[in-house]
């Protein structure tokens, strides 16, 4: 399909989602040009400012106001409401417990849903978590991150959807769409760059244009077409210097000048660092007691009064605001606290992403599913007889039921950001439900010897191991913490049969790889964690998720292999704005070496074998690939026939990547076909131009050059099971 052919579509998929979430465009630019017009100047400047509720004195709080991430008064006399805002992507956020005994259904992380390479499993997560936000009382919900996964020891990588812009844009666009199909305003973020947490206050990245357009950008731009946001959040990061959230290049250039973007840009809380950002480009300043100023209320007052800001920015801002209002359907369909939430279905939901999204590495003599034979099951580690883990921060859910444990780290109190949390959903519980007919035991592997022991006289071991993650830290390394590799070759030694099941935000080392026959990869698996790791592991699902990152055989293969910014000053509260600029911190410079060649490109450009390719994932059927097609030209299309050659029914996943001379392979789509017993089904995949090409920053365009492109077809990006090569015509292509 060319671009031209792909932007009508993508309009046309755009009009349909404003006719079912609210007004038209057009109606909308007339009915808030209409409100601003009648709206004073005081009401105008309410809305572009707002305090996190919870650190309001409870005297001073709106009445019936819920509390959550954010508030921003709205225009009652005009009909505009007030703009209650909470975190995040996985699920109604309780930070901290301030709306007492509050509960949520917790999807699984960022990096389950994107391993399940299934736009439509992203689309009813989104929805679930926007219908709930919705029924607290919400009508802005901070979901949509896709900060792209740089370095596997980000922090907040496993909120989000990968290192593929493709993979990650698409995603997150159908997860936005969900959200917003219950009339709320969805954010996507954290815009741009900000690929680190440790130090992410004074981390400055530089990076050309061109490899920022083709890999980061590239993400949040297709994120934006498939899913049209109501919001953009800005994040706290520096980028060339300049702050993200009043970089005129970032917010002005690129994303209303180029990409069009119509809604308003938030900033993250607490990155806001001058008045003059509401002429680069910010339109809100959130949780503004915690920036060194309200720059958004009194010090915007007294710039416009001296002529240094143009009241035109104030209008230009506030239009934005009101017309997304009225676009998503915000006016017309008030959320009000005490809505109906049916959390049985919910939790369906939330399994089912799951299940779809769990990655098995390794099985080895088919030790998976579990045998009927298998009498004697060994469970070991993990607290898997109390629940399954969570990320912390800002995206962590109380989930329903309540946490079955939380650990809190010493000195750090009961914050979000520095407590394991666990969900209420055992793994032990569930295998002993779906095992009656075997004895499931269980020990808790803080002695290697015992859990040795028990796995011994098991017909099989499995062992729950896990490593935390949480925004505002980075990982040190990849490795597994508190002697749980130790704990897996005791395991191992005693019983080969034995199945190692991860609950990690990240990729990880795994030096006893080669002593296991199994590995499942179950993420931060949510609110039904603990039963879709059973499904899977019984069999009941066969598993069908692939990896949306790569895993390295150690940091030494990575483009930083020291993290870059691990020693700058903290994510805490001492380098937020309020106190970093008073202390007079300077910017910490970062660079990334791979450019636009991030994850599996940077491995294909320097022919390093990682430990698990980008892509990878094993099924309890087998599948073949053949009838390959390529067609170039003007276009790229390439066709071929996925054949389901094993025993049992199941989806796979195959994916198309795209090299030519000079540049690095690139995924230029995928599909998802569920195939019964020898069952064949063709596969078409037709190019994004972008994706191929490279972005000329002198001509502001993107370019595909005239050329040979050759076409792998395979079940990753390093399993190659069809190639073929085709010639395409020089294209370009507007920004």
């Amino acid at each position: 399909m060319r671009f031209a052919m792909a932007a009508a579509v993508s309009g046309l998929a755009m009009m349909a989602g404003w006719a079912a979430a609210g007004e038209t465009p057009s109606q909308a630019d007339a009915k808030a040009q209409a409100l601003l017009e009648q709206m004073t100047q005081d009401e105008k400047m309410s809305l572009l400012h707002g305090p996190m509720l919870a650190l309001v004195q409870r005297s001073k709080r709106p009445d019936g106001v819920v509390i959550g991430a954010g508030y921003v008064a709205g225009v009652p006399r005009l009909g505009i409401p007030a703009l209650t805002e909470t975190d995040a992507s996985l699920g109604v956020s309780n930070l901290n417990n301030q709306r007492p005994g509050d509960v949520a259904t917790a999807l699984p992380s960022g990096l389950a849903v994107a391993s399940s390479w299934d736009p439509e499993v992203a689309y009813r997560g989104g929805a679930m978590i926007g219908a709930e936000a919705h029924a607290k009382g919400f009508n802005v919900m901070l979901a949509g991150g896709v900060n792209l996964v740089r370095d596997p020891r980000g922090g907040r990588n496993f909120e989000y959807l990968g290192e593929d812009p493709l993979l990650a844009g698409r995603l997150v666009g159908r997860a936005i769409a969900g959200v917003q199909s219950n009339h709320i305003v969805a954010t996507i973020k954290h815009f741009a760059m900000n690929d680190q947490e440790t130090g992410r206050n004074v981390l400055s990245v530089t990076m050309a244009e061109t490899p920022m357009r083709e890999s980061d950008l590239l993400a949040f731009q297709i994120g934006i077409e498939t899913g049209d946001p109501g919001s953009v959040m800005c994040g706290y990061n520096r980028v060339n210097g300049v702050y993200a959230c009043e970089n005129p290049f970032l917010l002005n250039d690129v994303l209303r000048r180029d990409w069009g973007f119509k809604g308003w840009v938030m900033s993250d809380w607490g990155a806001v660092h001058s008045t003059e950002a509401l002429v680069h480009g910010l339109d809100q300043q959130s949780g503004d007691q915690l920036d060194l100023k309200k720059y958004f209320s009194a010090s915007l007052e007294e710039e416009i009064a001296q002529g240094r800001v143009p009241q035109a920015a104030v209008d230009t801002a506030v239009r934005r605001i009101v017309r997304t209002l009225f676009a998503r359907g915000v006016i017309d369909n008030p959320a009000v606290p005490g809505g109906s939430i049916d959390y049985d279905a919910h939790a369906a939901v939330a399994q089912a992403t799951a299940e779809a999204g769990m990655v098995l590495l390794r099985n080895e003599r088919d030790v998976l599913p579990l045998a009927a034979t298998a009498k004697r099951i060994a469970v070991i580690g993990g607290h898997a007889d109390i629940g399954v883990l969570s990320g912390g921060g800002s995206s962590q859910v109380t989930p329903v039921g309540g946490f079955a444990l939380v650990v809190k780290r010493p000195g750090t109190g009961a914050s979000s950001f520095a407590s394991r949390s666990y969900g209420p959903s055992s793994p032990l519980a569930a295998l002993r439900a779906g095992r009656p007919d075997a004895s499931v035991e269980f020990n808790d592997g803080h002695d290697p010897a015992a859990a040795a022991a028990l796995a011994r006289d098991a017909d099989v071991a499995i062992v729950f191991v896990e490593k935390w993650a949480t925004e505002a830290e980075d990982a040190k390394d990849l490795a597994l913490e508190d002697g749980q590799d130790a704990l897996i070759a005791a395991v191992a030694a005693a019983n080969p049969r034995t199945v190692v099941v991860l609950e990690t935000g990240n990729a990880v080392s795994m030096p006893w790889r080669d002593q296991v026959q199994g590995i499942l990869a179950a993420w931060f698996p949510g609110q039904r964690g603990g039963e879709a790791i059973a499904r899977v592991l019984t069999g009941a699902v066969n598993p069908s998720g692939r990896l949306p990152i790569t895993f390295p055989a150690s940091e030494k293969q990575l483009p930083n292999p020291m993290l870059p910014g691990g020693d700058a000053q903290p994510a805490d509260k001492e380098t937020r704005a309020v106190y970093g600029i008073q202390a007079g911190l300077k910017p910490f410079d970062i660079s990334y070496p791979e450019g636009s060649d991030v994850g599996y490109r940077w491995f294909a450009k320097t022919g390093a074998r990682p430990l698990y390719a980008f892509g990878y994932g094993l099924s309890y059927t087998r599948f073949h690939y053949d009838g390959l097609k390529v067609a170039g030209g003007d276009t790229l299309r390439v066709r071929f026939t996925v054949t389901n050659t094993g025993g049992r029914e199941g989806a796979d996943v195959p994916q198309v990547y795209v090299s030519r001379n000079g540049r690095a392979k690139r995924l230029i789509g995928w599909d998802k076909p569920t195939l019964k017993p020898g069952e064949s089904r063709e596969v078409t995949v037709t190019a994004d131009p972008r994706v191929i090409g490279d972005f000329d920053a002198k001509a502001q365009r993107w370019v595909v050059p005239a050329g040979d492109y050759r076409v792998e077809v395979g079940a990753s990006a390093e399993d190659v099971a069809l190639a073929g090569m085709t010639h395409l015509g020089r294209q370009t292509i507007k920004p």
